[in-house]
């Protein structure tokens, strides 16, 4: 093949890729299962709607009509891990969307982009590191967001805010232990010396970011179960290889999914870490690594 006509090819592959990840990627959202055994021996099972990185503009109808639909699966917890926000008048359409399941038991944490609305920025960055404080970006300007208006509308419908806090759900008659932390990313997190609750049915840590520093700290004091997003998966893959890049210290090979996390000899954690359904309004591409939410099942 000569030069010329391998230029075209490669040209024509690269155009259709991308073309591939904005128009059609972008929209597949895909709902994932994962069974987890991480409950006493003989327990009934628990069902957790994880959801993370809706990033939602007002203009993205197809992503708020499938979230609406998500409550169809009658979970017993929903906890989401952050980033609901893309623009400055989403909230509507965020609240819009998570419709019904604000009516279910639930948990949250806010992530930078409940804070910040986004602004241009060359994509590229993202490939080697992000654009958070661990990449030597700065954040130092006003929370432009609707944060506040919206942490009060979920706590108004029932649930509970985790940031930088200790708290507690019965579901199901279960009681259920939780530690969070404000967003790793912009190092507003404050890791306190909570032992996990022994007496507790299940004990579950819940960041945005999963930052090594996080998920060191909540294995050491013995939480069982972590659930975090931020990766967005890598969001632009490589077929075959995965992502490139986790926007933070986490390896590539847990960027997203169940996986298991250890330090210092001691009894592993379950890691889930969602790769999220939406991207930044300034780069809505998504390559090899579809939007999902995750449903799931907690058994013994």
């Amino acid at each position: 093949m000569r030069a010329r006509d391998a230029l075209a090819w490669s040209t024509a592959l690269g155009v259709g890729a991308v073309a591939w990840g904005a128009v059609v990627e972008v929209r597949a959202f895909t709902l994932r299962r994962v069974t987890v055994p991480v409950l006493a021996p003989g327990s009934r099972p628990l069902r957790i709607l994880h959801l993370s990185d809706a990033h939602m503009t007002p203009s993205q109808g197809r992503k708020q009509a499938w979230l609406r639909g998500l409550a169809a699966l009658e979970p017993d917890l929903v906890v989401n891990t952050g980033d609901n926000l893309s623009h400055l008048d989403a909230l509507p359409s965020v609240l819009d969307a998570y419709g019904p399941l604000l009516d279910v038991p639930g948990v949250f944490v806010f992530g930078s982009n409940d804070y910040f609305s986004p602004q241009p920025k060359n994509p590229f960055r993202y490939l080697v590191g992000g654009s958070g404080v661990a990449a030597g970006g700065s954040w130092e300007r006003a929370k432009d967001l609707p944060f506040e208006e919206m942490r009060a509308a979920f706590t108004d419908r029932g649930w509970k805010d985790l940031s930088n806090r200790e708290d507690e759900v019965i579901v199901d008659g279960r009681r259920l232990s939780f530690a969070g932390v404000d967003d790793p990313h912009l190092e507003y997190d404050v890791l306190a010396d909570v032992p996990a609750d022994p007496t507790a049915d299940l004990a579950i840590g819940v960041a945005h970011a999963p930052y090594l520093r996080v998920l060191d700290h909540w294995n050491r004091l013995g939480y069982p179960l972590i659930l975090a997003g931020h990766t967005h998966g890598g969001q632009l893959c490589v077929p075959f290889y995965g992502a490139l890049t986790t926007n933070c210290d986490l390896d590539t090979r847990r960027v997203k999914g169940l996986h298991q996390h250890q330090v210092d000899g001691l009894d592993p954690s379950w890691m889930h870490v969602s790769a999220g359904l939406g991207t930044s309004r300034y780069a809505q591409v998504r390559f090899a690594c579809r939007p999902e939410a995750t449903l799931l099942t907690l058994t013994g």
